[in-house]
């Protein structure tokens, strides 16, 4: 606390005088500002209204004892009118006290510039900014992330030795054996759902038998892959992303950096290798799974048989198609396996950031899957296969 040589009980209570000159309202402080009559002081400066003010003045000369408490209650009035829009200048002649109104000015509550209307477009271009920025780090180290573990699988191909077969076969397991009968399910579905609007539509030019044609070309090359990725990318990604990342919060990431081991090969090489094995099998089995459910629904909607259904199949599609979207699933399979991976890396210390880096790993999966579909078919369309 700061006095102005007199003591406390013999300074008078703190009061103001008021004058107003046109829309400037001046302010005379006087008497005790400190803590023990702050109380006072305030009800004497709260009875002055400044309406019609557009700036006031305020006028220390005739404070007699002023401490921090007193100085930050005037920034706080200050800065409630000056949300207002109006302006306020403190006249601090006492050294003693600027120094306190500059310590005061400083604590993390008050504001020492009038606060600024928020733009709404400036916030947008801000928050735009903001997020094409947080993107383009991500990307880098993404791109970072896939150099690693290329590396590390070209590794692991050059030197066999070196892979953790257990760990191997253990991921084919969870990721391909595991994943047949949800996989399978859907792509039958798919299937049907195929067949029945595409019936619809050619049953209007008496074309129903084109049905095969369309279920056949759609599941090889589109549909069958795709649908396998998706469910892989929430199912297998997503479990990749957990795993990490609770492995990481859990600190046995740093574990195996102290042990000398590399996390990529111990715990991302057999993760990706054995997502790229299992894939072109579990696309291969959605693509029949698919034909049959287009089948079912042709023999039960359109009557045409499962000999009739065979026999328009081998004119429909020849090998090409089938191979197109085998070629997807390992290039599919590398994405999941590696955004999965990645994002579990990604997270921090907290069980939150586990459940946030699985939702974004399981969104960026599927939707860079599509991307790289879109680009494979035009590049396909390109070349005529």
């Amino acid at each position: 606390m700061v006095r102005d040589g007199e003591q406390a009980g013999t300074i008078e209570p703190g009061s103001v005088a008021a004058r107003r000159d046109g829309d400037v309202l001046m302010l005379a402080l006087s008497g005790d500002w400190s803590t023990e009559a702050l109380a006072d002081a305030s009800a004497a400066l709260d009875r002055i209204g400044p309406e019609g003010a557009r700036s006031v003045v305020v006028d220390l000369q005739g404070v007699k004892s002023l401490d921090t408490n007193g100085a930050l209650f005037l920034l706080h009035k200050r800065q409630a009118f000056e949300a207002g829009g109006g302006q306020v200048e403190i006249e601090v002649a006492d050294p003693h006290y600027r120094t306190l109104f500059e310590a005061a000015a400083r604590s993390p509550d008050v504001r020492t510039e009038p606060p600024r209307r928020p733009n709404a477009l400036i916030g947008l271009l801000a928050r735009t900014g903001r997020h094409a920025v947080g993107f383009a780090a991500t990307g880098r180290d993404l791109l970072s992330f896939l150099g690693a573990v290329t590396v590390a699988l070209l590794g692991a191909v050059l030197r066999p030795w070196r892979i953790r077969w257990k760990a191997l076969i253990a991921q084919m397991e969870h990721t391909g054996l595991h994943a047949v009968p949800i996989v399978g399910l859907l792509s039958f579905l798919i299937g049907i759902v195929l067949a029945y609007q595409s019936s619809d539509q050619l049953a209007r030019f008496g074309a129903q038998i084109y049905t095969v044609n369309i279920v056949a070309v759609g599941i090889l090359r589109e549909m069958g892959v795709l649908i396998t990725a998706i469910i892989v990318a929430g199912r297998s990604g997503s479990a990749f992303t957990a795993q990490i990342g609770t492995m990481k919060v859990n600190q046995e990431i740093d574990a195996l950096d102290t042990l000398g081991m590399s996390p990529v090969d111990v715990l991302v090489v057999p993760r990706v290798l054995g997502l790229i094995l299992v894939m072109p099998l579990l696309t291969f089995y959605a693509n029949i799974m698919g034909i049959l459910g287009g089948a079912v629904m042709s023999m039960m909607a359109l009557d045409i048989g499962f000999a009739q259904f065979l026999t328009q199949l081998q004119g429909a599609v020849d090998a090409s198609a089938l191979f197109v979207g085998l070629v997807k699933a390992p290039l599919f399979a590398g994405i999941i396996g590696v955004v999965g991976c990645f994002e579990g890396m990604q997270v921090s210390q907290s069980a939150e950031s586990v459940g946030q880096r699985t939702t974004r790993s399981v969104v960026e999966s599927i939707f860079l899957v599509i991307v790289v579909d879109a680009m494979l078919s035009i590049l396909f369309s390109v070349i005529g296969v």
